[in-house]
């Protein structure tokens, strides 16, 4: 690992708070700001087989074409209804190809014109896409508060549309979500126009609103609920990972700083101090632990980064803290991972559509089993046809061969 710091020096801050300097906890300064850190990657094999974290990338197109299908009226679409929309819907191949890779989900029968193929659900797919709007029906307030949370993140509580709707997969909010305000949204959501003519959604901030890490805090006794207090992120250190003295003791100070709720505006502090570090790392924190599978596809998160205020190079806070993201790189992208989330079975709220989403995943595995299956009969039934015709050539070898001495004798 290379690490390069630099010494910093006790200068005045200026705040924008109303606080008495000699009480603020920040003012214990660091020796060093942890800046341009170079880390190595450790392999962590327990965040790399959470298999519905992985298989997430997959079942997404998945759930898109089911979602075709379930709003048609007959519970069938032909494959021309969605063939040129591949790109739309995320999907990598060609979509009937897609579709008959998972034949426990998709069940593909011939058309009533033109011998075109149609797709319809299977029993055990159509089942789970019940539980599926059960779930939305009974925590349409729980999936409300989550978007909340994410548009009150932002600096001016607003973000685009299209911000929104790339982010529903991750909220876990239904993909009509936004086409039904009336029933997903209250008097508090309302839809503006925002710069170069992109629609948004805002709200008024009303009530407080405690971050993850306070709540947290609060039931440990470890926090009171007042402005600018410490309250330490909890570190999962991966194993054979371990940071050189003086990282440790960076660390130790930069825990002690204050936490700045991701809710509250940040105050005027240099943008490249501790502090401001440390707010970051809460933004990050609580965003994650707002998403389904708290996790993320990296490069996804980066479309965020104005409407939030994020750094330019927001993506090394996960390198700089590896005790509490891991970065994954299965399925040929890095996947960011919140460590608290699957460590601490109390300290993250589950999302309710958690369970749904590993019913898919499950029943999307029985697909392999069925073609595997398929293969294999298949080379039975190509096998038998060989010895049928081997027989058969052998029988008319034979009756040639007797007609041969027949004609011979005579």
């Amino acid at each position: 690992m290379i690490f390069n710091f630099k010494k910093s020096t006790v200068k005045a801050v200026k705040l924008s708070y109303k606080y008495k300097v000699q009480s603020l906890p920040f003012l214990n300064f660091q020796r060093y700001s942890y800046v341009n850190v170079y880390m190595k990657w450790k392999k962590d094999s327990y965040f790399d087989s959470i298999e519905h974290i992985h298989e997430s990338i997959q079942l997404k197109p998945i759930i898109a074409l089911k979602n075709c299908i379930v709003q048609d009226p007959n519970g069938c679409i032909p494959i021309s209804a969605v063939s040129k929309r591949g790109l739309e819907l995320d999907v990598p191949v060609k979509v009937a190809r897609f579709l008959r890779q998972y034949p426990s989900i998709f069940e593909e029968f011939t058309g009533p014109k033109y011998n075109l193929p149609w797709f319809r659900l299977t029993p055990e797919a159509a089942e789970i896409d019940k539980d599926e709007k059960r779930v939305y029906e009974e925590c349409r307030g729980e999936l409300k508060s989550r978007l909340r949370k994410m548009i009150l993140m932002t600096r001016e509580n607003v973000l685009p549309l299209k911000i929104i709707q790339g982010m529903q997969w991750y909220l876990g909010l239904p993909n009509d979500f936004l086409q039904h305000p009336e029933q997903n949204l209250d008097e508090s959501f309302k839809f503006v126009e925002m710069e170069d003519g992109l629609k948004g959604l805002t709200l008024d901030s009303g009530e407080k609103i405690y971050s993850a890490m306070e709540k947290n805090a609060m039931k440990r006794g470890l926090y009171t609920g007042g402005p600018m207090e410490a309250i330490e992120f909890p570190l999962y250190p991966s194993k054979g990972l371990r940071l050189r003295t003086k990282i440790e003791n960076w660390l130790h100070e930069f825990q002690k700083l204050p936490y700045i709720s991701p809710y509250d505006d940040i105050p005027s502090f240099d943008r490249n101090s501790d502090i401001v570090e440390k707010r970051l790392v809460g933004v990050l924190h609580e965003l994650l632990s707002l998403f389904v599978e708290h996790s993320a596809e990296r490069k996804k998160l980066f479309c965020l980064k104005k409407y939030f205020g994020l750094p330019q190079k927001v993506h090394k806070a996960f390198e700089r803290h590896p005790h509490m993201f891991y970065l994954s790189f299965r399925n040929k992208t890095c996947t960011v991972i919140l460590k608290e989330a699957y460590r601490s079975n109390s300290a993250i709220e589950k999302h309710p559509l958690l369970r749904v989403r590993k019913k898919y995943i499950k029943l999307m595995k029985e697909s392999e089993v069925i073609l595997r299956n398929r293969r294999v009969k298949n080379r039975f039934y190509n096998c038998n046809a060989e010895l049928d015709l081997d027989s058969n050539n052998l029988n008319e070898r034979g009756h040639d061969m007797t007609s041969c001495s027949l004609e011979q004798v005579m």
